[in-house]
């Protein structure tokens, strides 16, 4: 934790950057490793619950949580939309229908696995990388945050995870969507909760989808469709909803 800490007192980004760095590449290992045990995430768990303790600890040590959002939403819920457009998004991943894709325990295991991802994607994306970045320049904040949100799942294209090259295309370009609303509701309503909740239970449905018997065609028109609703929500809230001054971390609130 000594280390941590000085090395984010020397260099916040540099610091982010690495957490996202060690990230892709542990989780990455992780799941060649699964793979190789025969259990889905069997390894990757325990890697994804390691990284979520240590930056969870990191933070609350050095008393950062509130700076990072780790508090309730300082808008009220009409103005965010009661989050309904979160639900939409939820949704979509059982739109082909319900199924089971992995065994009990490796259901377990990817649900518990990907809740952690939202955890960590959301707190180095949204937290770490935003916030290094959002006291020198806002607008480039939030171009970054999004842009390499999107670009950290073109990992799916070298790991192989099965799914066409169009398809994975698509998803990093709704993954880039997607990190923009996130982080403008996380700029907005001050917290972190609503984006690791969303982000987390989206992520952990994909074990009851039965996308991978649909159409290349269908699957095509439900990212068109998701990117429209996330990008949607974002420009509203980007549009009609005031900014939120808070948690902006310095140097000076480090104890």
């Amino acid at each position: 934790m000594i280390l941590l800490k000085r090395l984010y007192d020397k260099s916040a980004v540099l610091f982010a950057v690495l957490w996202i760095v060690a990230y892709c590449v542990l989780m990455s290992v992780g799941d060649m490793l699964s793979e190789l045990v025969g259990v889905e995430k069997a390894v990757t768990l325990p890697i994804a619950l390691l990284l979520s303790i240590v930056l969870f600890i990191f933070l609350y040590k050095n008393r950062l949580l509130k700076n990072y959002g780790f508090k309730g939403p300082s808008k009220p819920h009409s103005a965010m939309l009661f989050y309904m457009p979160l639900f939409l998004m939820l949704g979509v991943n059982l739109v082909f229908g319900v199924t089971l894709n992995y065994s009990a325990i490796g259901t377990v295991l990817y649900i518990l696995t990907m809740l952690a991802v939202g955890f960590l994607e959301e707190v180095i994306f949204r937290g770490l990388l935003f916030e290094s970045m959002r006291k020198d320049s806002q607008a480039a904040a939030i171009i970054v945050s999004s842009v390499t949100f999107g670009i950290g799942h073109i990992i799916n294209l070298i790991n192989g995870s099965g799914a066409e090259l169009l398809t994975n295309l698509l998803q990093v370009v709704y993954a880039t969507v997607a990190g923009f609303m996130f982080v403008v509701i996380y700029l907005r309503s001050g917290s972190i909760f609503p984006c690791i909740i969303a982000h987390g239970v989206f992520n952990a449905l994909s074990a009851f989808s039965a996308d991978a018997s649909a159409e290349p065609q269908v699957k095509m028109i439900s990212a068109a469709v998701l990117t429209l609703i996330t990008g949607g929500y974002a420009l509203y809230l980007a549009l009609f909803v005031k900014d939120n001054k808070e948690g902006v971390v310095t140097k000076d609130d480090v104890p």
